[in-house]
C-alpha cells in the first residue's frame, strides 16, 4: 500500500482508526487493491504510519464487519471482490464541481472523423489491419540483447542520462550511415532529429511552421492523422486529388505554405508518385516558397522493381523535410522515428520537442542504434520484406478469387491494398458485416476531405495477419460483401 494513500491528521476530531478505515475503503472503491493480493498487515501499517497497532486492528475490524475485507486464516486480509463494484459505483456517482465540457478547448478538427481501431484486434482470427504487425516478425532476441547491453558501459550514460534536448549521437550516425543512403539522402548530424514516431515529427513541424494565417495542401484521399495535426494549428487545410500515378500537381502552389505527401506509397492507395510529378512539385514549391514534407513511412516494402528515390533526394535546395519511421517494420509500440530537414529548422524543432517530452527514451535510442550497428536490423528487415511479399502475393490472388468485382493491378508494395468496390457498396456496412465474421478491415470514406466522401472504398492490411489465414479470411470477406449488398442499407 502506498504510504501516501493514508494521510493521518493528528489534529482532527475524527478518531485515527476512522481515518485509516476511510482511506482503505477509498482505495478499494478506486481499484487500488488487487483482491488476489494480501492487504498490508496491522504491524506493517502501524510502523509506516507511526501509530498504534491496535488502532489499525480497529480499522480492519470495522472493514471486516461491513464485508469490505475478508480475513483468511494464516494468509492475512484481502479485499472482498464481491464488494468492489458496489463501492466503485458509489465513487463514480460523485458530482464533479467543474463542467469540463464547457472548459475543454474545441479544436478546428472536432468534426473530422478519426481512425478507429479495435484495441483487441489480435483476438480476431482475420485482422486485415494496416499499422499493426505480426509480432512473430519482431527480432525479439536481438532487441532484448541490445536493451541489456545498452545498460552497461560504454553505453549506460547514453541510455540513462537526461540529455535535455539532444539525441543519441550513435543513433543519429546509424540513421545517416545505414538508412538514409538507401533513399539517396545525405544529411549532417545537425539535420536529423529523432522523434517519437513520424507522427510527432508532423506535430513538431506544425507547431513551428503553421498558424491560422497559413495554408496547407494534403493528398485527397490522404493520411487522416496528418489532417488532424495541421487543422489543430489553425491552418487552412485543403486536398489535392490523387490518381493512379499519385498526387496530381496543381497549376501553382502560390499561397500554399506547406504541402504534405506520401510519394513512395501513397496513403492509403499505395500508388507511387512518378518521377516527372516529383520534379514538377519540387519546381512549383521552389517558385512559391512552399515547404514540402515527405512522409516515407513504408518505402522498405517494395516487392517488384527498384524503389524510387526519395523526393528529398531530388531536392537540390535541401529545403524538403523528410519523415521516416521504425513503426512499420520493427513495431508501432516502440514509437521511434526520425526527421531530416534543414539544420535551422531542425534546431527549432528540437526546442519545441524539448518542452513537449524533452527527448525520446535514451535507453531505446541506444538499443536501436546497437541493433542497426550489429546488422540484426537489416537481417530482420530482409526476412520481414520476404514475408510481406508472400503475403502480398497471396492476398492479391485471394482478392481476385473471392471478391465479387474486378480490380485494377495492385501497386507492388506497401502494407495494405486499397479496394474500390461498385457504387452501391457501403464500406461502413461492409466493415460491420466483416467484423461479425471475425474479419477486420478499414473503411475508406474517412480518408477523403470532401464533406460527402465516397463510401465504396476500403483498405485491407496484411502486416498483422498470418500468411496461412489470408485466403480463408478473404473468402469470408467476400461473403460479407454479398451480405452488405443484400442489406440495402
Amino acid at each position: 500500500m502506498p504510504r501516501t494513500l493514508i494521510e493521518i491528521d493528528r489534529n482532527s476530531a475524527e478518531p485515527l482508526y476512522r481515518q485509516v478505515r476511510r482511506a482503505i475503503e477509498h482505495g478499494i472503491a478506486n481499484g487500488l487493491f488487487d483482491p488476489r493480493h494480501r492487504l498490508p498487515s496491522s504491524r506493517e501499517l502501524a510502523v509506516d504510519l507511526a501509530i498504534s497497532r491496535n488502532t489499525i486492528n480497529l480499522a480492519y475490524q470495522e472493514l471486516i464487519a461491513e464485508g469490505l475485507v475478508q480475513s483468511h486464516q494464516r494468509s492475512g486480509m484481502f479485499v472482498n471482490p464481491d464488494m468492489i463494484e458496489t463501492l466503485a459505483s458509489d465513487a463514480r456517482a460523485t458530482i464533479p464541481r467543474i463542467d469540463w465540457s464547457s472548459r475543454i478547448r474545441r479544436y478546428p478538427d472536432a468534426d473530422v472523423p478519426h481512425i478507429e481501431k479495435n484495441l483487441d484486434w489480435h483476438s480476431y482470427p482475420y485482422p486485415f489491419l494496416a499499422g499493426q504487425i505480426d509480432i512473430r516478425s519482431f527480432p525479439a532476441r536481438a532487441w532484448v540483447r541490445c536493451l541489456r547491453d545498452a545498460l552497461y558501459q560504454p553505453h549506460a550514460y547514453a541510455s540513462l542520462q537526461d540529455s535535455v534536448g539532444a539525441d543519441d549521437p550513435m543513433l543519429i550516425d546509424m540513421i545517416r550511415q545505414h538508412l538514409l543512403p538507401s533513399r539517396g539522402i545525405e544529411a549532417g548530424a545537425d539535420e536529423v532529429l529523432v522523434t517519437v514516431g513520424s507522427q510527432q515529427g508532423l506535430d513538431l513541424v506544425g507547431r513551428v511552421l503553421l498558424g491560422p494565417e497559413h495554408r496547407v495542401a494534403i493528398e485527397n484521399p490522404g493520411y487522416l492523422d496528418a489532417r488532424h495535426i495541421f487543422l489543430r494549428t489553425g491552418a487552412q487545410v485543403y486536398g489535392i486529388d490523387v490518381d493512379a500515378h499519385g498526387l496530381r500537381p496543381p497549376e501553382t502552389l502560390r499561397g500554399t505554405d506547406l504541402m504534405y505527401l506520401t510519394p513512395s506509397h501513397h496513403h492509403p492507395t499505395n500508388v507511387t508518385l512518378g518521377i516527372d510529378r516529383r520534379q514538377r512539385l519540387l519546381q512549383l514549391a521552389a517558385e512559391s516558397g512552399t515547404v514540402i514534407v515527405e512522409d516515407d513511412y513504408d518505402s522498405e516494402f517494395r516487392y517488384h522493381g527498384s524503389p524510387s528515390p526519395a523526393l528529398k533526394a531530388l531536392d537540390s535546395s535541401g529545403d524538403a523535410v523528410y519523415l521516416g519511421t521504425f513503426s512499420k517494420f520493427l513495431a508501432p509500440g516502440l514509437r521511434l522515428g526520425y526527421l531530416v530537414g534543414p539544420a535551422d529548422l531542425v534546431r527549432e524543432l528540437r526546442k519545441a520537442r524539448r518542452y513537449v517530452l524533452r527527448h525520446p527514451p535514451g535507453h531505446q535510442q541506444r538499443a536501436l542504434a546497437m541493433l542497426i550497428d550489429s546488422g540484426e536490423y537489416h537481417r530482420a528487415l530482409r526476412h520481414h520484406r520476404t514475408q510481406m511479399k508472400h503475403k502480398w502475393e497471396r492476398l492479391c490472388a485471394a482478392v481476385d478469387k473471392y471478391l465479387p468485382w474486378s480490380q485494377e493491378p495492385y501497386p507492388p508494395g506497401g502494407v495494405s491494398l486499397w479496394m474500390t468496390g461498385p457504387e452501391n457498396l457501403d464500406c461502413r456496412v461492409l466493415a460491420r458485416e466483416a467484423e461479425a465474421r471475425g474479419v477486420l478491415i478499414e473503411r475508406g470514406d474517412i480518408f477523403f476531405t470532401q464533406p460527402v466522401p465516397p463510401r465504396n472504398h476500403f483498405r485491407i492490411g496484411y502486416g498483422a495477419i498470418p500468411l496461412r489465414s489470408i485466403e480463408e479470411g478473404i473468402a469470408l470477406l467476400g461473403q460479407a460483401c454479398q451480405a452488405s449488398f443484400r442489406s440495402g442499407r
